[in-house]
């Protein structure tokens, strides 16, 4: 009795452990699609329809995990955030900051961190910009990512404040906002997308360009 109770038990958690790992598989997919259609057709032309056959999952499916097309970008973008690997890039961040003393070499690592992210995070911020023109669910989309950002940013101000202090005469508002500018995808298309720059130089002359503006 006990060992068929055990058996039963552990055929649960097997399948338990299957389905979400099939799950996690079609959010992949569906994802993946969704990025890639929204990145070559626009987001106007991209229907819920066109993504369901191309990720091979049911119209359902999207509605379900992600209510239609404004949670596709927002899904998107988020995993554009967590950057590449197991532990999330923003997790990364902090914990890169919290043991490392010298706060030019924390906006250094920024600088390689955004390397991983901004090829990711950004175009889909662009997306999200076109489209905010006219649709208004896209225009409240790109008002929550701006002010997460900068949110973030402050965050990322007050610890180098607490930290080393910043360059005499600097609040750590006008140090928040010189951070968002550089982290900014409009920065991202003008050097790389445009200007064609590598992603190492991009990556350094953000972090050198932050620590000129915001060290003492």
């Amino acid at each position: 009795m006990d060992r068929n109770g055990e058996a039963v038990k552990s055929r649960r958690r097997y399948d338990s452990r299957r389905r979400r790992e099939e799950a996690l598989r079609t959010r992949d997919a569906v994802l993946n699609a969704a990025e890639r259609l929204f990145l070559t057709r626009g987001y106007g032309r991209t229907t819920i329809a066109s993504v369901a056959r191309a990720a091979k999952v049911s119209v359902e499916t999207i509605y379900k995990g992600f209510s239609g097309k404004p949670g596709l970008v927002r899904a998107i973008w988020d995993k554009g955030l967590a950057g590449l690997g197991p532990v999330p890039a923003w997790q990364r961040s902090d914990e890169m900051a919290s043991e490392e003393e010298d706060p030019r070499n924390v906006i250094r690592n920024w600088g390689v961190l955004t390397t991983e992210v901004a090829p990711r995070a950004a175009p889909i911020l662009l997306l999200v910009r076109a489209a905010a023109a006219t649709d208004p669910e896209m225009a409240a989309l790109l008002k929550e990512t701006d002010q997460e950002r900068l949110v973030r940013m402050e965050q990322n101000a007050r610890r180098l404040f607490g930290r080393a202090g910043l360059r005499d005469g600097l609040t750590i508002e006008e140090a928040r906002d010189i951070m968002w500018a550089y982290s900014s995808p409009e920065l991202y298309e003008t050097l790389v997308l445009r200007r064609g720059w590598p992603l190492d130089r991009y990556g350094r002359f953000v972090a050198e360009g932050m620590i000129a503006a915001l060290l003492p």
